[in-house]
């Protein structure tokens, strides 16, 4: 009981000490409580035009331009006013894709299925953002090896 008792007092002391002591903290320099304030956003590139490379194979591509102010709603889709298929050749954008006007069953819809209605569910506008990690992806035909080659 006399153990019990000196071990708790001692863990009660150690445990003192370290919140008089500035012990480090493992959630950061903001408290808990607070929001920290929010990094600006990176700038999109205004390139107009389709980026050739992709990641991976089925990666939706980027959006070339910038979309501040798109408005995207149940009611209004920006996007669709010069991708979607009748306003493509005034608007001289590339067309969405026809699986875009699929339904889950793989039935072609006269519009744009409503699963594939909120563009920015997948497609990102391109940035000048450095990545936030080190990225050791190599390109599969950078791996592939061509007959004759070796």
């Amino acid at each position: 009981m006399r153990a019990t008792i000196l071990i708790a007092m001692t863990l009660g002391a150690f445990a003192a000490a370290a919140l008089a002591a500035d012990a480090p903290r493992l959630v950061g320099p903001t408290p808990a409580l607070e929001s920290p304030a929010a990094p600006p956003l990176a700038r999109p590139l205004n390139t107009e035009g389709r980026r050739a490379m992709r990641n991976y194979p089925e990666q939706p591509p980027v959006i070339p331009h910038a979309i501040e102010g798109y408005q995207l709603s149940l009611a209004t889709n920006r996007c669709l006013t010069c991708h979607r298929r009748q306003y493509t050749e005034a608007s001289g954008a590339p067309m969405i894709s026809v699986t875009h006007y699929m339904d889950r069953e793989g039935q072609m819809l006269a519009d744009v299925a409503p699963r594939r209605y909120f563009c920015t569910q997948c497609h990102v506008e391109q940035t000048e953002a450095r990545p936030l990690v080190d990225n050791t992806f190599i390109d599969m035909n950078e791996l592939v090896v061509t007959p004759g080659t070796r």
